[in-house]
């Protein structure tokens, strides 16, 4: 059905065209954040990150992107988990995170290389 929707396949190739510089904009905010020395660089590179995880996690699914939009919602979450968490305060980035936002950002990659 969701193929069937009009002007759905315009949405979803602005989508994609948009999900090339969100995967940057994550990455970037995800090696400022590992590499961030204070509270303020991690946590805030974090939250920009999630901010954008957000925006992919609420327009993938209803784009037919139901594992990239899972993804990016589990991703978000964490995020939202650690700022929100015991360790907020400590300049420290949880290694998990990372892991998890890189493997998302590859799953981004496979979905703009099919959509080729």
């Amino acid at each position: 059905m969701i193929s069937e929707l009009p002007g759905l396949d315009r949405v979803r190739a602005r989508f994609l065209d948009m999900l090339v510089p969100r995967h940057e904009q994550i990455a970037a905010h995800a090696v400022a954040a590992w590499d961030g020395e204070t509270v303020e660089e991690i946590n805030g590179n974090l939250a920009a990150a999630q901010a954008i995880l957000h925006q992919i996690a609420g327009t993938a699914g209803s784009l037919g992107l139901v594992d990239l939009g899972a993804k990016a919602h589990a991703c978000e979450n964490e995020i939202i988990d650690h700022l929100k968490g015991p360790d907020a305060d400590l300049a420290i980035c949880p290694g998990e995170i990372i892991r998890d936002l890189d493997e998302f950002l590859q799953d981004c990659l496979a979905v703009l290389e099919s959509s080729k």
